[in-house]
């Protein structure tokens, strides 16, 4: 990493811990909303799915915006859409209204689709394509280490008492259970005032900065072949990698987001449970470790993704063959090979778009949909399998296994196979 890469890399790397702080908290108001709310596995899965579902609405209108604006200014935009969509936790936490918490999580999740699709192609383009991975390794660190933070303040705040509460509710009168739970929303409003607060700032620093704009129609002689292309559609390793990351959404966010619940499922106190998904980031830390030092000097980026296509179906089969504590290990083992599916996959298939990158970047961003879409159906197979909860992490299976096809097709498009 040279001296001109090192400055706006280090503002990226604080937009990707803004990305973790924001998005890993869903492992935490998942649970929380489900006992404050009084909602089934279900419905409550539905905060991860109003959080991603805004990537699929608003990628392609972000890439419009930022040719626009630029990086810089779109970044900017992005941060402040964020804190208004945090703003609105404080009045759903006094009217204790799940509709409304629930288009602050869309809100806010318009604003990372906006700072995701400036973030990624400009980690990928401010350096070569073949280091990726490791760049994004990086940006990963960031990511993580904000989720962790995020899962153990947040967690502490809003789940500490969460049994209690659950008994207390159980054995309470109308009225009383009424007051109970208003109390425990508004546990709520400091944390997100707070968070508020925070990206204004970040949006004032990204203001003031320094910030470097990148070309990305400049290709080096390997990508000058994107030239004859028409259109975005003419790029077929694109394509197939737009719903590789569809299917690796569900590998990376499960393990986190419904790792409570399934929890719950097996019959382990929400008390005890609540640090799973710190765990499952500490797997996924040592994934992107692993990423930063192998890719590519020892692993090219399609044989990283292959090897974690297999490490992820091998710890999948041996959740559902366990029971209690040892299949919650698998699930949380899972986030070691799920933490380098996403810079793979993205290094993978924006590699020679050149002029496209920045709609390439949209559509891949679109598929994180995905994250909002398995852990809902996640969650009904908990409800409809109560008795072996095991069913529901077969769930993961097909996802590895279209992330296996595509590791074979970049293997054979390159020639190797």
């Amino acid at each position: 990493m040279n001296k001109s890469t090192t400055y706006p890399l280090i503002i990226i790397g604080i937009l990707f811990f803004v990305f973790g702080f924001i998005t890993w908290a869903n492992g935490v108001l998942i649970p929380y909303f489900r006992v404050g709310l009084e909602l089934n596995n279900f419905q409550s899965t539905w905060v991860a799915f109003s959080a991603y579902v805004a990537y699929f609405f608003m990628a392609i209108p972000s890439a419009w915006i930022l040719k626009s604006t630029g990086y810089k200014k779109g970044m900017l935009v992005g941060l402040l859409v964020m804190a208004f969509g945090a703003f609105l936790f404080i009045p759903a936490a006094y009217m204790r209204a799940y509709w409304i918490f629930l288009t602050g999580l869309f809100v806010m999740g318009t604003g990372l689709a906006l700072l995701q699709t400036a973030a990624n192609p400009y980690v990928a383009i401010i350096g070569p394509i073949e280091s990726h991975a490791k760049r994004i390794g990086f940006m990963g660190l960031a990511n993580k280490f904000a989720g962790f933070i995020s899962l153990f303040i947040l967690g502490s705040i809003f789940l500490t008492d969460a049994d209690g509460i659950i008994e207390q509710t159980g054995n309470a009168t109308e009225a009383v259970k009424e007051t109970i739970l208003d109390n425990y929303m508004l546990q709520a409003v400091g944390p997100y005032l707070i968070i508020t607060i925070i990206l204004v700032l970040l949006a004032a620093m990204i203001h003031f900065s320094r910030f470097p704009e990148i070309d990305e129609s400049l290709e080096t002689p390997a990508e000058s072949k994107s030239a004859n292309k028409k259109n975005i559609l003419m790029f077929p390793h694109l394509l197939f990698g737009i719903i590789a990351l569809f299917f690796s959404a569900a590998c990376e966010v499960i393990p986190i987001d419904g790792i409570i619940l399934y929890s719950s499922a097996l019959g382990i106190p929400i008390d005890e449970s609540r640090y799973f998904a710190q765990y499952t980031l500490v797997a996924m830390t040592l994934g992107y470790v692993a990423s930063i030092l192998l890719i590519p000097r020892y692993l090219s980026q399609q044989s990283a993704l292959l090897a974690c296509t297999i490490w992820g179906m091998t710890m999948t089969i041996s959740a559902y063959m366990t029971e209690g504590i040892m299949s919650i290990v698998f699930v949380i083992i899972m986030g070691f090979s799920s933490a380098m599916l996403w810079g793979t996959i993205w290094g993978l298939a924006l590699k020679g778009l050149g002029r496209f990158t920045k709609m390439g970047s949209a559509l891949l961003l679109m598929a994180v949909v995905g994250g909002g879409i398995f852990p809902v159906i996640f969650g009904r197979l908990i409800d409809i399998n109560l008795s072996l909860p095991q069913n529901a992490i077969l769930l993961l299976l097909p996802c590895n296994l279209v992330l296996l096809g595509y590791s074979l097709y970049i293997f054979r498009r390159s020639g190797i196979l």
